[in-house]
């Protein structure tokens, strides 16, 4: 069913995936070393309808690889999606079944992936180039899940091979219960505008749920890219890091509520450290603190004044974890901070 035929404000935020109920039609997406748990935490936390895991390599979470392992934790988040990439049918399934086993609510398929390291191994987006082998993949893990499972595609391989349509219709033969697509071709990578309207072909080819990504940083944004795509719901991604109460805020605005405001200071200060904290405690305090310096540094960025760069170096160079906590309260809250002036 097409929600968005109709003028936003007449939609239900209730979101059906299978028997999965959701409340708000926008998502956080999968990326790769940002969307770790505490980041979907607290998406879920303002609102979000749904996060996915960082994209995870089907061979090494099924021999339990710490690293992947901690990548799949969805402690405090439900429901639970778990995104799994690769090109064999035995480890995609494999590691569908652990995650379900481990609590996932909904198993994604990664086809769209654009980097080099994952097309050379014929995963990600090198799927779309091989459709009969994606088709096999597909089968194998929906078979082998009860939970319902998705799929995440871009429009194509490149802009002579747009074959998004095909891929969903096979999709939707396999049992798949919801595809994103990313409004834009392997070959752009991240480059140029998302074509929000060339997913209006995929919306077209099939019937089951339907999920916009590409280029989503606003309210306006959001409504834009489902009225030109006609998808049911919308995913964010780059626009959310530092601001996961952004996704709820679109949610809100999908669904005709009252948007909630940003959250205060001493909020955000609150959000910057459990996260940090959260980090630490997955990954252990070295890598933990290299892992959370790209969120800290968004945390800080609207905060910034024009005297605080030092500070704001010190805290993606620090190693002490409670100097980062008094420097994000300096940057933050504006409190003052020992050894500055």
């Amino acid at each position: 069913m097409n929600f968005f035929a109709q003028p936003l404000s007449n939609f239900s935020d209730r979101f059906d995936i299978g028997p999965l109920r959701l409340e708000g039609r926008a998502f956080l997406a999968p990326m790769a070393g940002i969307t770790d748990c505490g980041m979907r935490r607290h998406a879920m936390r303002f609102g979000a309808g749904l996060t996915v895991t960082e994209m995870l390599d089907a061979e090494f979470y099924t021999e339990g690889d710490r690293e992947a392992v901690i990548r799949a934790a969805g402690d405090g988040i439900a429901p639970h999606v778990v995104q799994i990439a690769g090109n064999l049918a035995r480890p995609l399934a494999e590691a569908a079944r652990i995650a379900e086993a481990a609590g996932a609510a909904m198993i994604d398929i990664n086809m769209g992936c654009p980097a080099k390291r994952v097309t050379s191994g014929a995963a990600g987006c090198a799927l779309m180039r091989d459709l009969d082998l994606a088709s096999d993949l597909m089968r194998s893990v929906v078979s082998c899940v009860k939970v319902p499972v998705s799929v995440k595609m871009r429009l194509g391989w490149d802009e002579s091979a747009i074959n998004a349509p095909e891929l969903a219709r096979r999709a939707e033969a396999e049992g798949v219960a919801m595809l994103t697509v990313h409004g834009r071709t392997r070959a752009q990578f991240y480059k140029g505008k998302a074509d929000w309207s060339a997913i209006r072909r995929v919306r077209e080819a099939v019937s089951i749920p339907l999920v916009a990504n590409g280029d989503c940083a606003s309210l306006d944004d959001a409504e834009k890219m489902l009225k030109a795509s006609g998808a049911d719901a919308v995913m964010i991604g780059r626009a959310a890091l530092g601001r996961p109460w952004l996704v709820g805020q679109i949610a809100d605005h999908l669904a005709g509520r009252p948007i909630a405001p940003t959250p205060s200071a001493d909020t955000r200060l609150d959000v910057a450290r459990d996260h940090y904290q959260t980090l630490l405690s997955l990954f252990g305090k070295e890598k933990g603190a290299r892992h959370a310096r790209k969120h800290l540094a968004a945390y800080v960025q609207s905060s910034m004044r024009p005297e605080s760069s030092a500070l704001r170096a010190r805290l993606l160079t620090s190693e002490d974890p409670d100097e980062v906590e008094r420097l994000l309260s300096a940057l933050l809250i504006h409190e003052p901070v020992a050894g500055t002036a």
